[in-house]
């Protein structure tokens, strides 16, 4: 990769590490799903003012409005859902990395919808992440909370395997679209999937606009989804998926360094060792391209 790509590709880690604590600030003033709904809504919003200023042209095709709805409603609705419903319940720090498990989820579906044969390697990686989010999740799983703890593990997951299978839509959008038209028209159709459902589950759309919630959501609209979005859509029409994401295991990096700082985060050695053998297994799966059928 070029040291440019390298560059973004380091900052993109960094700005989806920083979503975490900044959700759980905002969380206090809105509820989950109306606050990932109006995060998505203001970047899509934001992404499609930028690429119509810039004339960019607009997605055509069945075919290619398809793969953007497709990608809208996993990699945006579904990923942001489970990371607001999951990430306010547990500390920021340890909900980052139990996201991180995206590059594992990404390599099964690759296997499956990209013709891509799992290797030894990956295979063992794979177990390894398992094992690793298991043993890391241990203390939070039998606390006083465990119920709460256990259910947002669940949705973490659950927002995982969203953007592992919004990526493989992404790759397949590659040279077809625009990338900013991809980014805001994908963000705006997650959004509406997002409202939609608080509105069947009955959520209240009532929001506090305090100085805390307003630049909690500056902060995830401009840095952590507008911007980290395209330069990821973008970044993987210049290198592989397997490669880009031997990055991801940063993030979780980024993410303890942030609730360490900011939310007096403290980890105990079994979760020192699942957090090591998944970021372990991250970079082993990343590092080792499958061959393709």
């Amino acid at each position: 990769m070029a040291i440019r790509n390298v560059v973004l590709t380091v900052l993109v880690t960094f700005l989806w590490a920083i979503c975490f604590p900044l959700i759980q600030v905002g969380l206090t003033d809105a509820p989950p799903m109306v606050f990932a709904a109006l995060r998505a809504a203001l970047s899509g919003v934001l992404v499609i003012v930028l690429a119509v200023g810039l004339g960019r042209p607009w997605p055509s095709g069945v075919a290619n409005l398809g793969l953007i709805v497709a990608t809208g409603l996993t990699f945006t609705g579904l990923g942001l859902g489970g990371m607001f419903i999951g990430g306010g319940k547990i500390p920021p720090g340890l909900a980052t990395v139990v996201a991180n498990t995206q590059p594992l989820i990404a390599a099964v579906l690759a296997a499956i919808f990209l013709s891509e044969r799992l290797t030894l390697g990956v295979g063992i990686g794979l177990l390894l992440g398992f094992v690793g989010v298991l043993v890391m999740s241990v203390p939070s799983l039998l606390g006083p909370n465990s119920v709460a703890d256990l259910q947002a593990f669940v949705w973490i997951i659950l927002g995982a395997v969203g953007t592992a299978m919004g990526n493989v839509l992404l790759k397949a959008l590659t040279g077809r679209a625009d990338v900013l038209m991809v980014t805001g028209l994908q963000l705006l159709v997650g959004a509406m999937a997002l409202a939609v459902g608080a509105q069947a589950v009955g959520t209240s759309w009532h929001i506090a606009w305090t100085s805390q919630f307003i630049a909690s959501l500056i902060g995830l609209v401009v840095f952590g989804t507008a911007l980290m979005t395209a330069l990821w859509h973008y970044l993987l029409t210049q290198a592989s998926l397997n490669r880009l994401n031997t990055f991801t295991f940063l993030t979780p990096i980024f993410g303890l360094l942030l609730g360490g700082l900011f939310f007096d985060e403290r980890f105990g050695w079994i979760q020192a060792v699942g957090i090591g053998v998944t970021i372990l297994a991250i970079q082993l799966v990343a590092t080792k391209p499958s061959p393709t059928r």
